[in-house]
């Protein structure tokens, strides 16, 4: 499989890997961009691949609550400067009330809705945004919650984090909770994990892992016994960089997540588990429409 300039780039953005080495990591993984990613990994190039590629569409990551009902959606445009329109942020709220009461399945049952407080569908209010702000727009995605929640909106609308928590109403209702949940929303948003806890993480991704981490200490010259002690070591450094628990809590790093939790929960007078939650940054995995940046590539690769 041949490979490009272009491939070369998005393998250096995902890895931060030097622009030789990914040259070298395609040829080696016949143009596999996966495989390239692990070779450079397994050579210590490479900590670990980039979650998503580079942040690059435009538009609003909002959130809405009402009552016991959280929405976080994103709506994508072409220029940050719609980002700031009333128009177009009013139509993204529309959304969001509109997801918050009618519960649809995904974004195309979505455009199907009628828009809330209106008479038109939301593909129709949709339409005629594009048509009087002149711009192309896209909702890209939405997750909604119900029960003992939190929204959290960073950068205002780069970022947006909602949480769902099992604990009891009492325990909710308390002002200590409202803080907590804001500042678990807040680790997220700066954190990143992946997973709430370890049990969630697909075994086929540890195994992919130690396979990595196990080609990694072999290449560093480790015998194999060493070189099993060292992968489960790693494994649970691991877990402690994607699992939300596992994580060290940002404002004290003497306390995981976990252990704040149970801090909080004593404090309170109740009991308090994370259940879920979701994490959009707006223009995640999206290309640019222009990305010159392949261009400097293919022009040093001469």
């Amino acid at each position: 499989m041949a490979f490009t300039a272009k491939d070369v780039a998005a393998l250096r953005e995902r890895t931060g890997c030097g622009m030789m080495d990914c040259k070298k990591a395609l040829t080696e993984a016949n143009g596999d961009m996966d495989k390239a990613i692990e070779f450079l990994r397994e050579k210590g190039l490479a900590a670990a691949a980039k979650k998503a590629g580079r942040i690059a569409a435009e538009g609003l990551v909002y959130a809405y609550e009402n009552g016991n009902v959280g929405v976080v959606i994103e709506v994508n445009a072409e220029t940050d400067f719609v980002a700031k329109n009333d128009s177009f942020v009013a139509f993204v709220e529309t959304c969001a009330k509109t997801v918050a009461e009618q519960k649809p399945a995904d974004v195309a049952a979505l455009l199907e809705c009628k828009a809330s407080g209106a008479d038109e569908t939301v593909a129709d209010l949709l339409r005629e945004k594009i048509l009087t702000i002149g711009e192309n727009m896209n909702i890209r995605r939405f997750a909604r919650y119900e029960g003992h929640l939190v929204t959290y909106i960073h950068g205002g609308g780069r970022i947006g984090v909602m949480v769902n928590f099992d604990t009891d109403d009492a325990t909710a209702s308390k002002d200590g909770f409202k803080a907590y949940a804001k500042d678990i929303a807040m680790q997220i948003a700066a954190a990143t994990p992946t997973y709430v806890r370890k049990e969630e993480v697909p075994s086929e991704i540890i195994d992919k892992e130690k396979e990595i981490l196990t080609a990694q200490a072999i290449n560093e010259g480790k015998p194999a016994n060493i070189a099993e002690k060292m992968v489960n070591g790693r494994i649970q450094k691991y877990y402690k960089e994607v699992c939300l628990v596992d994580q060290a809590f940002i404002k004290d790093g003497d306390l995981s997540v976990a252990q704040y939790t149970d801090k909080i929960g004593e404090e309170l007078g109740g009991k308090i588990a994370i259940v879920s939650f979701v994490r959009f940054e707006k223009g995640e995995g999206l290309e640019k429409r222009e990305d010159n940046f392949a261009d400097e590539v293919a022009s040093m690769m001469k």
